[in-house]
């Protein structure tokens, strides 16, 4: 049976979030494969800084960690750890201030590791090593974005299929974004409806793929 590892990085509710809801309905709709949910907000994940480089220094000289320097080694361990098992990777997560939570960001500061998921090679090209594995984005955006002016400025979905699928090597399979919602309270319902649906789909989808 697959892996799949659901990244969750909104911990508002989902009677408030969309992109709570988004992953309410994949979870209830994906059958037949082993989910696992990463829940960044309820991790102890410290912040990726100079914590974790002195903690590396430590480890291999033997002294005595910190209490935060043994948190965020332990930390990265499990996000790498939950990222190897998974077949597929799927990513809940709103656009919040033009990019993505701060939390999501360490998620994948703790995996963005040469050696790991991705080397470069004798002429110094980035490889992504992760080339096995496949990517589902479902995000939410209460503003529209999709537009030729607007698309620029958007950094959150671009960002995690540019580092998924540009860094790491990975596929991604599907992308349901739902948004406009906070622009046109007057559609918002319908709006919400449609891309709900749109990730029950990509959800079966993905359970008759991996079946």
């Amino acid at each position: 049976m697959k892996n799949v590892l659901v990244v969750k990085a909104n911990n508002r509710p989902a009677s408030e979030a969309v992109s709570s809801k988004m992953y309410e309905t994949f979870m209830n709709s994906i059958e037949g494969v082993n989910v696992t949910t990463f829940d960044v907000f309820a991790e102890d994940m410290p912040y990726f800084g100079q914590d974790l480089f002195n903690a590396f220094g430590k480890a291999e000289s033997g002294e005595e960690m910190t209490d935060v320097e043994q948190r965020i080694l332990a930390a990265k361990k499990k996000a790498m750890d939950a990222l190897s098992a998974a077949d597929v990777i799927v990513f809940a997560f709103p656009l919040w201030n033009l990019t993505i939570p701060a939390k999501l960001q360490t998620f994948i500061d703790y995996v963005y590791q040469a050696g790991y998921t991705f080397k470069y090679d004798e002429n110094g090209q980035l490889v992504g090593l992760m080339g096995d594995k496949k990517v589902v984005i479902l995000s939410a955006r209460g503003g529209i974005y999709s537009t030729p002016e607007m698309a620029p400025l958007e950094m959150s979905a671009t960002y995690v299929k540019n580092i998924c699928a540009g860094v790491f090597g990975m596929e991604v399979i599907d992308e349901v974004i739902i948004e406009g919602h906070a622009a046109a309270p007057d559609q918002a319902e319908n709006i919400i409806a449609e891309g709900l649906a749109k990730v029950e789909k990509a959800a079966k989808n993905l359970s008759a793929v991996l079946a």
